[in-house]
């Protein structure tokens, strides 16, 4: 593995799996799968007046989305959609060298860094924000 890429702390969120596992009864579910590597990531939310109040996750994915999906596991909790779009821009941004990392409490995207110059694997670090905006496109019916 890339020093750069697979960062300890990368890892070490990867490992930590906040909030993995289906919520029991969720007000919205969304997955983003990526065709490329086979990648595939479910997000489970619990909403409150659109208000995530809880949060689940099944990621079969590379070590990339399962740190993403981590981090928004212990992150997510009382954003709305518009945080979630926003975060995404943001990452997006981090990724493409136009912006740093996001603003507390996201800062932690930061740990992928390393991953900038591959864009291949840009989806990757993505894909768990792509399912929690389709968990809430499929409750607005979108």
């Amino acid at each position: 593995m890339s020093d750069t890429l697979y960062r300890k702390e990368l890892l070490r969120f990867a490992a930590d799996a906040h909030a993995a596992g289906r919520l029991t009864a969720p007000s919205a579910t969304g997955t983003a799968f990526n065709p490329t590597c086979g990648d595939r990531v479910t997000m489970d939310l619990g909403l409150d007046r659109g208000i995530i109040t809880m949060i689940g996750h099944d990621t079969k994915a590379c070590v990339l989305a399962q740190a993403s999906a981590s981090i928004l596991g212990e992150t997510l909790r009382g954003a709305d959609r518009a945080a979630a779009q926003k975060l995404r821009r943001e990452i997006a941004a981090m990724l493409a060298s136009q912006a740093g990392a996001p603003a507390a409490p996201f800062e932690r995207f930061a740990a992928f860094e390393g991953a900038v110059a591959y864009a291949s694997r840009h989806r990757c670090v993505l894909l768990p924000v792509d399912a929690v905006l389709a968990a809430f496109d499929a409750l607005s019916g979108n």
